[in-house]
């Protein structure tokens, strides 16, 4: 199992494999479930864990946590999605993060990663993950917010004129609409709202908040993550991890 260091030299290389996501999405999304079972080992004791991943995908996070000892179910609410990589691996669900089809406390682990972005209803979603979860496991949430560069995804920064205009631009120029596309399958999430959803599961004393940091950045850049403004636009990608309260 891969350790996990948050240091430059793995910043340097997630940012390395990110500018490939659209040439290369194997380099890409395989590098990135690599990194999110050694992320996610920092917490919990992975063989035999039940890991429930919301949006996750064509199977690139289903192989890197099985080969790291846990038991794996994606749920992904686009069939093509799902085997886009060949057959899904591990246990394959279709269905909605707003809506999860399955029952209270069932999983050590909710984790999502770059899905928090793609919902209408982002706190809905997170609530979701936190009912699935057991007394004592783990929610993990990791996602591009709005004002970050890479928030309009591949419609470039043109974003930050407006997501609209961002859409159309990519689709005149390119004659299709973007994967992405604005209030569609794209929507504006920054860190500060989910910050304070976090908080108030504390406050209510359902949950305990472990941890919130930029995913990319190393160690010593973590205090982003504190600084309401800065973190919207420099995180790049967020992460809130959160102990549901129980034993």
């Amino acid at each position: 199992m891969p350790s996990f260091r948050a240091d430059l030299a793995r910043s340097r290389r997630l940012f390395s494999v990110f500018l490939k996501e659209q040439s290369d999405p194997d380099a890409f999304y395989g590098a990135l479930a690599q990194d999110s079972v050694a992320m996610v080992a920092q917490w919990v004791d992975l063989p035999g864990s039940l890991i429930v991943d919301i949006g996750g995908g064509p199977g690139y996070f289903a192989a890197a946590f099985e080969a790291a000892g846990a038991r794996y179910a994606g749920l992904e609410p686009d069939a093509g999605e799902l085997v886009a990589h060949g057959a899904p691996g591990g246990i394959a669900v279709r269905g909605s993060g707003l809506a999860l089809p399955l029952a209270d406390g069932c999983a050590d682990v909710a984790f999502s990663s770059n899905v928090l972005e793609h919902v209408p209803d982002p706190v809905g979603m997170a609530e979701e993950m936190v009912r699935i979860t057991r007394p004592g496991g783990l929610v993990v949430l990791s996602w591009t917010p709005w004002l970050s560069p890479h928030g309009g995804h591949e419609t470039g920064m043109w974003h930050y004129v407006g997501g609209r205009f961002a859409a159309d631009r990519y689709a005149a120029r390119m004659g299709r609409r973007p994967k992405n596309d604005f209030e569609t399958s794209l929507f504006n999430c920054p860190v500060g709202p989910m910050v304070r959803w976090a908080r108030r599961t504390a406050a209510d004393g359902r949950t305990q908040v472990v941890d919130v940091f930029p995913r990319y950045h190393p160690q010593w850049a973590h205090w982003v993550a504190d600084v309401p403004g800065v973190r919207e636009v420099l995180s790049w990608n967020a992460v809130i991890v959160l102990r549901v309260a129980g034993s």
